[in-house]
C-alpha cells in the first residue's frame, strides 16, 4: 500500500475539492436538515499544533495548511456570536500514551517545541484542553465543559481526520451532542482516509458541512 502523503487541499482547490465531496455526500444530507443553531453549538478546534503543521516537522500534513483560513474565520465567527470555543492540545507522556506508546514510533512531549497551538489560530478566543488519546473526551473535562454551556451541538474540525477528529465525534455522538463535522476544516496525510471517515460519520454519527454553512449559521438570528 502507497502511504505517501498527499497535498489533496490546496489554498486554491479546497473550495472545489471540499464542493465535489459534499456532493457525493448528498444522500446523507438529504435525511437531515442542517438544523445548525447558533445558541447551541460550541466549535472543537483538534490539535492543530505545529507538529502537524510546520513542514520540518516528521508528521507534518500538507493538506493541513490549505483548512486554517477557514478554520481561523469559523473561530472568529463563534467567538463575535459568543459561542464557545474549545482548542485540544495532544500531548502524552509515558505514562498515559497507552497503545499510542506502541502504534506510533514517537510521543508529543509538553517539552516539544512543536507541541503548541499554531499561532496561525486566535487561542485567545476559547480554551485550551489537552487530551492524550485520540477521544477528546477521554479523561478529559470537555463534557464538562460543554455542559455547563447548554452546548447540545458540536461543530468540529482540525487533524487528523480519520484519528483523533473522527474518534471524538463518535465519542460525541454517543455522548448525546448532536455533530457536525467539517468537511473543509478537517485534513489528514490521504484523502482516501478523508473521505473514508466522512461516508463512515455520515452514515450514523454526525452531519457533513461546509465551513460557509458553519458560518452563515453562527451569523443567523436563530435560536
Amino acid at each position: 500500500m502507497d502511504n505517501s502523503r498527499q497535498a489533496y487541499f490546496k489554498t486554491s482547490t479546497i473550495r472545489l475539492k471540499s464542493g465535489e465531496m459534499m456532493r457525493r455526500l448528498a444522500s446523507f444530507r438529504k435525511r437531515r436538515a442542517l438544523g445548525l443553531k447558533r445558541g447551541r453549538a460550541a466549535l472543537l478546534v483538534l490539535d492543530m499544533q505545529d507538529y502537524f503543521l510546520e513542514p520540518a516537522s516528521h508528521a507534518f500534513i500538507p493538506s493541513a495548511p490549505a483548512i486554517v483560513p477557514g478554520i481561523r474565520a469559523m473561530i472568529a465567527g463563534f467567538g463575535r456570536s459568543g459561542r464557545p470555543v474549545c482548542f485540544t492540545r495532544h500531548l502524552n507522556a509515558a505514562g498515559d500514551a497507552g497503545r499510542m506508546g506502541i502504534w506510533w514510533r514517537e510521543l508529543l512531549t509538553e517539552d516539544n517545541p512543536l507541541s503548541s497551538i499554531t499561532r496561525r489560530l486566535d487561542v485567545g478566543r476559547g480554551t485550551i484542553l489537552d487530551k492524550n488519546q485520540y477521544d477528546a473526551f477521554h479523561e478529559t473535562s470537555l463534557e464538562a465543559f460543554l455542559k455547563e454551556r447548554s452546548v447540545t451541538q458540536l461543530v468540529i474540525c482540525g487533524v487528523m481526520t480519520h484519528l483523533c477528529c473522527e474518534t471524538t465525534a463518535r465519542s460525541a455522538f454517543v455522548r448525546g451532542f448532536e455533530v457536525f463535522f467539517a468537511v473543509d476544516g478537517t485534513a489528514t496525510y490521504r484523502e482516501a482516509y478523508h473521505r473514508a471517515s466522512l461516508l463512515n460519520l455520515s452514515y450514523g454519527f454526525a452531519l457533513p458541512v461546509l465551513v460557509r454553512e458553519v458560518l452563515k449559521a453562527v451569523r443567523s438570528d436563530g435560536e
